[in-house]
């Protein structure tokens, strides 16, 4: 399985962005699809997960409300929809996929895309 990450860059605070990330390769092995995120210096952290199948999605506390996970099957893409982004949302954005686990610990998800770099400026 290949993720790829896309669609970071500098926003200023209040702003929104959105990330994509396409996969590729054994369709089972990506029923979940999860993003999280990691700044400088602080532990890798849980964003949002979602299923394939399934309309919905869960989020971290701490964005829930601003983020929104979708996704484009045909495109075999998942998206994180950013809105009123706070420069405490600046870190670098993975994303990650399993066949079975759907929870927020970074150690469930069996494959990683490379990060892509969100900066919020205030």
């Amino acid at each position: 399985v290949q993720l790829q990450a896309s669609g970071g860059g500098l926003v200023q605070a209040g702003g929104s962005l959105r990330l994509s990330c396409e996969a590729s390769g054994r369709i089972f092995s990506r029923n979940i699809m999860a993003w999280f995120r990691q700044a400088p210096e602080k532990e890798r952290e849980f964003v949002g997960a979602k299923k394939w199948s399934d309309r919905n999605a869960k989020y971290g506390d701490v964005v829930a409300g601003r983020f929104t996970i979708s996704r484009d099957n045909a495109k075999n893409t998942v998206y994180l929809q950013m809105n009123n982004l706070k420069p405490e949302d600046t870190a670098v954005y993975y994303c990650a996929a399993d066949n079975s686990y759907y929870g927020s610990y970074r150690s469930g998800y069996e494959y990683w895309g490379q990060g892509t770099l969100v900066t919020v400026s205030s």
